[in-house]
């Protein structure tokens, strides 16, 4: 004997069919207001009808829902068809770089301080200094550490009040942190380039820099245990608040006075002008890997901080609506001698190509982009001379070259002859 219940779910009229020890979900319908149980005889159901289709209802419903889901799963392979694969175990492998601070996924490998020296001068130094005390942009990742600190672990001028700059090994806690950062993002050109020993052997130079390990180390999967014994700040991080465990106390107890408030704070010192702008719109100077940030310093800064109207927020900045101007390049100094090179090793030997690739841009325009531009121009070879040994911005963006004044001017006219004559 066959019964007919007819039921209203959600947005769904489900419509099943009995029989003895079976059931079975035969279609849907559209949704309707009616809500009825119909016997073979067509008249109003018994109390055990009812609750007989409603357990029958929510097996119906679970099977619903995983017919949908396969359907689903099947009708999104079919439309997709062709497109994508299963990656590989080394495309795997090559994406699953990061290192953990108990060293779990440090590469095997191995670099000696004499050998990231090279790579330093090379690849690094551009932006870093040469002595890790980096140039006028970046913060320096060398400093402010004693043999004190690395026999503590706790870097003591984190606490003084005359120490002028934090450096990055000041801070940082954990050697995985400097090596999965290099590894995945330096040099800032490009970045992933360095091997896993190109890498133990920069971090082996910086350390050495900071007079961590000595000249003759070769830093190595191995012995990274021991060298993180000899971070300068490695126990300078504390898992003793509440943001390591939920349940934990606040490592900050503050009691909020509510009394005696500034209505206003005012800053009182702020860059000037002529500062804002030295280094070009900074908006625009963000290589095109991952977040970024920048103020546009084309504009002068804003009279106060965004919301400041709708309570006590701190007026920000000056109100100058002047125009910014750029700071002046340094001059070239006069009487330096040329050197006696040709001008492809003098290219190399001044690290040009951390900037200028042969015939793709990198941070600056390529070699043959220069050339494609200048070289029938007459007065050309005179103007990218000069240009070399002051430096400058806005011809090709808003990234600025950096002044050359360590040149003579008859090496800067060689490498401008040589860029224009052979690219």
């Amino acid at each position: 004997m066959y019964k007919l219940a007819k039921f209203l779910m959600g947005g769904r009229v489900i419509v099943t069919k009995f029989q003895a020890n079976s059931s079975r979900v035969d279609r849907f319908v559209q949704q309707t207001k009616a809500f009825n149980v119909l016997t073979a005889a067509g008249k109003t159901a018994l109390l055990h009808h009812v609750k007989l289709a409603a357990i029958t209802l929510f097996s119906a419903a679970t099977l619903f829902c995983t017919a949908s889901d396969s359907a689903a799963q099947s009708a999104s392979s079919n439309q997709f068809s062709g497109i994508g694969r299963t990656a590989t175990a080394a495309e795997v492998k090559a994406w699953d770089i990061d290192v953990r601070p108990d060293l779990k996924g440090l590469p095997a490998g191995s670099g000696k301080v004499q050998d990231g020296q090279t790579l330093w001068d090379n690849k690094c130094a551009s932006c870093h200094g040469t002595f890790g005390e980096s140039n006028e942009v970046f913060t320096p990742l060398v400093g402010g550490t004693t043999a004190a600190d690395v026999k503590r672990g706790r870097v003591a001028s984190l606490t003084d009040p005359k120490q002028p700059q934090r450096s990055t090994l000041m801070k940082v806690a954990t050697i995985s942190s400097l090596y999965d950062y290099i590894y995945r993002a330096m040099p800032w050109n490009a970045p992933r380039s360095l091997t896993a020993d190109d890498t133990y052997a920069v971090l082996a130079y910086m350390l050495n820099l900071a007079e961590i390990l000595p000249d003759d180390f070769e830093l190595s999967n191995k012995n990274m245990a021991e060298v993180q014994q000899l971070m300068p700040n490695r126990n300078g991080m504390t898992r003793e608040h509440g943001m390591w465990r939920i349940d934990d106390a606040p490592d900050v107890k503050a009691v909020a006075c509510m009394s005696n408030c500034v209505e206003t704070v005012k800053i009182t010192s702020s860059l000037p002008d002529y500062a804002r702008n030295a280094h070009e719109n900074l908006a625009e100077q963000n290589r095109g890997y991952g977040p970024f940030r920048g103020v546009d310093t084309t504009r002068p800064p804003v009279a106060k901080l965004p919301g400041s109207d709708l309570g006590r927020l701190a007026q920000a900045g000056s109100t100058a609506t002047g125009t910014t101007s750029s700071a002046a390049a340094p001059t070239p100094k006069s009487g330096t001698p040329a050197t006696l090179m040709p001008a492809a090793d003098l290219f190399k030997k001044q690290n040009c190509f951390a900037c200028h690739a042969a015939n793709s841009k990198l941070v600056g325009p390529s070699l043959a982009e220069i050339a494609i531009k200048y070289k029938n121009q007459p007065t050309s070879e005179a103007m990218l001379t000069e240009k070399v040994i002051k430096g400058g911005a806005g011809v090709w963006g808003a990234i600025p070259m950096p002044a050359q004044n360590q040149l003579s001017t008859a090496d800067s006219q060689a490498l401008v002859k040589w860029i224009l004559a052979t690219h």
